[in-house]
């Protein structure tokens, strides 16, 4: 064990790994995730993060006068670099094996810029809705974490240096006010830029501060709390505040924001309360959490890879002996690499020149086969290529039939010209409003309607008609786009995910849609999305709303689409009941005077004999078509319904 760290700190740290592996997990019990909100894990590794960094350079600085930035960063190479590459090495065969060629690509882009500590960019520019990226094959997501913290290494020392060099009398001033400035901007941008919020470091400075703090109370004073009432109780407060975060909390919210506040206070009462007599400091010290805080860095790094290569090929199935054992198989991977790797890495028995010489070696062949990769665009394995071939469904465009996702359409230059030019050849045009649901039937409609047709798309995944909540959705300019345009629109269609997210109709309890947080939307939000429909019905009188969204009874993957296509059957599994969904749908459509055309009815929807027709997938997912079922659900969608005239 380390001496330079006290155990209490070791047993938080398998805390918050802990958090983090059951969130990711996606454990579900009767139906609902306990720890959905075990993502706090990872700001209990920020506190410790700013703690233990600004322990090292205070007590350097204090006791030497100065610090050895070269030293410093030596250690985090040996550290940070020789498991990471190992997990890299280890993932690309079974990247290779089950990602599609577009994954693939987006994987060694990944690694790419993980290795570069920039991941958090990538992933903010590439996709940054949090909810879908969580249900997506993406094994190196987690890094984001990673190059988030690296970048604090890199920065806060030289930073703390200067700072206590020629203003070490106002230091803790600095600090605290660091830690408010962060704090205000994560609150603010958590509002206005969630994915800003998430990904970067300027939002996260405070939870790594608030440990900064600790430390420099710690260093200066030889001591933590030495209030012993206080050290018998105040631990267990803390771990209060992290439990309700952890049970309270879900991925839905502004994150991180004040509401992360009762975690990051929970870690700090933990850390600057723990004294030898205390139960939780106790139990934190134990060797069964010091163990797991110790190989913390690589359980972190193995479990994300792990958990998403084995829902890509459906290995487990939600059974919960093999999800128990893929657990112990995670925990029995990091304690070998623990110890194969990462400890030895760590003694400085080995010369850094030979460190850094195997370090080489590995990222030049990372890099090699990462950029062979980009140059194939991903097709290196046939299965894979004849899958997406199948379930590919690029967005439609060509000259007055375009679809657009950016929510400030109405001041791009380049719409507006294009829209002016087609609305002279045109005249009147058709109007498409929604989700990704809505991208569906915008192709549909483009590749079935009449060359001549006008269609313009707006379209946007994972947006919903709450303003509030969606400021970078269109659906506020969407709204002056139809007052102003209103003679020359044909028809307004609008549809978001199936249209069962405007309904109380739940999903069952053992329906895998809730783990991809399908949920019925409450009261309030059901009647936001009537009125915004009712608003676009006082504009234009030829709006249709289309629904419910149609899921084959299969789980997707690409073991059930190679299996179907060779007409083999695979277990279905439960929907929601989407005959209620349409029921309500009408009756919501008909109080409301509001014309209505149901998928089910003119679709005529078979869960089992439309998934694939004549061997030819019909969906790319759980929820959204391929480019073969857009023209084939098209066609009855639109010749079977009161729209078949266009």
């Amino acid at each position: 064990m380390s001496n330079n760290i006290k155990y209490e700190i070791h047993g938080l740290k398998a805390i918050a790994v802990g958090l983090i592996i059951l969130y990711n997990s996606k454990l579900t019990i009767f139906g609902h995730q306990p720890f959905i909100g075990g993502f706090v894990g990872i700001d209990i590794f920020f506190v410790i993060s700013g703690y233990l960094i600004t322990s090292i350079i205070l007590k350097e600085l204090i006791t030497t006068g100065s610090f050895s930035l070269k030293y410093f960063y030596e250690r985090q190479v040996r550290r940070v670099f020789p498991i990471f590459l190992i997990v890299i090495l280890v993932s690309l065969p079974f990247a290779w094996i089950y990602l599609l060629p577009s994954y693939f690509v987006d994987f060694s882009k990944s690694i790419i810029t993980s290795l570069s500590f920039s991941s958090n960019f990538y992933f903010f520019y590439t996709a940054n809705d949090l909810l879908i990226l969580r249900h997506l094959p993406k094994p190196f997501f987690h890094t984001w974490f990673l190059s988030t913290l690296v970048q604090f290494y890199l920065i806060f020392p030289i930073i703390l240096i200067i700072i206590y060099k020629y203003f070490k009398q106002y230091l803790i001033y600095i600090l605290i006010l660091g830690l408010v400035i962060s704090l205000g901007l994560s609150e603010w941008t958590s509002k206005n830029n969630p994915s800003i919020s998430f990904y970067f470091l300027h939002t996260r400075m405070w939870e790594l501060l608030s440990g900064s703090i600790m430390a420099y109370f710690e260093i200066t004073r030889g001591y933590r709390s030495n209030y012993k009432t206080l050290n018998l109780i105040l631990p267990s407060v803390g771990v209060i505040l992290i439990s309700s975060s952890v049970f309270f909390l879900d991925d839905k919210m502004s994150y991180p924001s004040f509401f992360i506040l009762p975690t990051v206070i929970g870690a700090c009462l933990i850390i600057w309360f723990s004294s030898k007599d205390e139960l939780i400091t106790k139990i934190l010290s134990s060797k069964l959490f010091v163990g797991i805080g110790l190989i913390s860095y690589s359980l972190y790094l193995w479990h994300y890879p792990i958990f998403s290569f084995n829902r890509v090929a459906f290995l487990t199935e939600d059974k919960v002996f093999l999800e128990l054992f893929l657990g112990l198989l995670i925990l029995i991977i990091s304690v070998i690499f623990y110890y194969l790797i990462e400890q030895p890495a760590k003694k400085e028995t080995y010369k850094f020149k030979i460190i850094i010489f195997l370090i080489s070696i590995a990222i030049g062949i990372i890099f090699i086969f990462m950029s062979y990769i980009l140059s194939k665009n991903g097709k290196l394995n046939k299965v894979n290529i004849m899958i997406e071939k199948q379930i590919e469904s690029p967005l439609f465009s060509s000259e007055c039939k375009y679809s657009s996702s950016n929510s400030s359409f109405l001041t791009d230059i380049f719409f507006q010209e294009k829209f002016e030019n087609c609305k002279k050849k045109y005249g009147k045009f058709i109007l498409i409003i929604g989700d990704s649901q809505s991208l569906d039937l915008f192709n549909s409609i483009s590749k079935i309607s009449k060359k001549s047709e006008f269609i313009i798309g707006l379209n946007k995944p994972g947006c919903r008609p709450f303003a509030e909540t969606n400021k970078d959705c269109h659906y506020i300019n969407a709204l002056d786009f139809i007052e102003k345009n209103n003679e020359n629109i044909k028809y307004i269609f609008f549809t978001h995910r199936g249209g069962y997210l405007l309904t109380s109709v739940e999903g069952k309890k053992n329906n895998p849609n809730r783990l991809l947080g399908r949920l019925p939307l409450n009261d309030l939000q059901i009647n936001k999305t009537i009125n915004y429909l009712k608003l676009i019905k006082g504009f234009n009188k030829n709006l249709i709303l289309v629904g419910p969204h149609l899921e084959p009874n299969i789980v997707l993957n690409r073991y059930s689409i190679i299996n179907r296509l060779n007409g083999n059957q695979l277990n279905d599994y439960i929907n929601y009941d989407l005959l209620k969904v349409d029921e309500q749908l009408k009756k919501i459509s008909r109080v409301n005077n509001i014309d209505y055309v149901s998928k089910i009815e003119v679709i005529n929807f078979d869960l089992k004999r439309d998934f694939s027709v004549d061997g030819v997938i019909t969906f790319s997912d759980t929820n959204h078509w391929s480019s073969f079922g857009e023209i084939y659900f098209g066609k009855k969608l639109i010749f079977n319904s009161k729209i078949k005239n266009i």
